[in-house]
């Protein structure tokens, strides 16, 4: 069995890829990197190979990735300068004899065309990855069914949909399911530099998203699409934080010009089974 390094481990990304392995493989080969000691004492208990540090600390990159031939790079957040911090792992990964890696990047349909730019970063990393050298899986994740009710709002039920996404269509994924196919991949598969979209059976719009929590609920869900302009102001006004406003709209956006509709059965392939498809999946996080 590969010995992986798990970054981002105490994410729900990475503690499902971490859960997944240690259902089939053993514990002494899995290294994950974490930024608290209270998580490394946790995951010590659970008999993995923990280590603190962070992507922006090249040295405790260098120490977690002793005796590891496989790093799983999940993409850091957006707080710092996450592209510095992707290159950090995969130069690092490089210096100290890694010979495979995977990285958790997104599935959307033309990079040129984006309007959130923060996307972009996820092709850089992709482009950064490939002229390693290192052997590469690259996972290009539809976006997570689980950040529906972020966008939707706590009473949904009561006051229905408001987005400026059109008729836009996503094929959303759990993402439970996304780090279980990952950790079957990473467990399972050789490297050989491919890229694998992994989407839901399905991609719905927010018409359909309502629809499926009317016949949940029981109560009449709407979806209104909603000009940009004003969805803005009624977000404001509702006290979400102006940087937090762009990056919803920059989403819905790209919703609407069709960045998000595309569909595989690759997801499927690896998780041994078909996803969950959007009323399963609103059931649960939901909790109808």
């Amino acid at each position: 069995m590969k010995k992986i390094l798990i970054t981002g481990a105490t994410g729900e990304l990475g503690s499902t890829v971490i859960k997944t392995f240690l259902k089939t493989g053993t514990a002494e080969n899995i290294s994950v990197l974490t930024r608290k000691e209270e998580s490394k004492i946790e995951f010590e208990k659970r008999g993995l190979n923990a280590f603190i540090g962070q992507y922006s600390d090249v040295q405790s990159l260098e120490k977690a990735m002793e005796n590891v031939d496989t790093v799983l790079l999940i993409s850091s957040g957006d707080q710092g300068d996450r592209m510095q911090e992707h290159r950090n792992v995969i130069d690092t990964a490089k210096k100290k004899g890694v010979q495979n890696i995977a990285y958790t990047s997104r599935s959307l349909k033309d990079k040129n065309t984006l309007v959130n730019k923060l996307m972009i970063e996820h092709f850089l990393t992709e482009d950064y990855v490939k002229q390693s050298g290192l052997k590469y899986i690259i996972f290009r994740n539809a976006l997570y069914m689980d950040v529906l009710p972020l966008f939707v709002g706590k009473n949904v039920l009561e006051r229905g949909i408001l987005q400026p996404a059109g008729n836009g269509k996503v094929a959303y994924v759990l993402k439970a399911e996304q780090a279980e196919a990952i950790a079957n991949v990473l467990m399972n598969e050789s490297f050989k530099n491919q890229t694998l979209n992994f989407t839901g059976s399905n991609a719905y719009s927010f018409y359909d998203v309502a629809t499926a929590l009317t016949e949940l609920s029981g109560k009449q869900v709407n979806y209104k699409p909603i000009e940009v302009e004003p969805f803005k102001k009624i977000m404001l006004e509702n006290g979400v934080p102006e940087s937090m406003v762009k990056k919803i709209v920059g989403f819905n956006l790209d919703i609407k010009n069709g960045q998000e509709e595309m569909v595989t059965n690759e997801l499927q392939q690896y998780l041994g089974r078909k996803p969950k498809n959007l009323k399963e999946g609103l059931k649960i996080l939901f909790n109808l």
